[in-house]
């Protein structure tokens, strides 16, 4: 792929960026080594390889979701600034 300058300004006015002189040179160069790193991926044989679905072969590393009482209502709202019986009162947020 050519990487010219009409190419790195459509780009950067899709990105609403600005580019001038030194910079654009610089972004010129960067997307060149971009372009050149991917290109090493086609030298890669793939063949006969199946798609990664997983990173692992773990097929569960989630606890079990075990629900266990650590604090109780009644613990929970002892300290609230405002209650009502069995919620926290909080300030209205919306208005309609």
């Amino acid at each position: 792929m050519n990487i010219d300058d009409t190419l790195i300004d459509h780009i950067a006015h899709l990105a609403r960026l600005e580019f001038e002189g030194n910079e654009k040179a610089a972004i010129k160069k960067d997307l060149e080594n971009i372009i050149n790193f991917m290109s090493k991926l086609n030298e890669v044989q793939t063949d006969n390889i199946e798609p990664l679905i997983f990173m692992t072969d773990e097929l569960s590393s989630m606890r079990e979701d075990n629900p266990i009482i650590s604090i109780t209502q009644k613990e929970a709202l002892q300290n609230a600034p405002k209650k009502d019986s069995d919620y926290f009162r909080i300030p209205k947020v919306l208005d309609k």
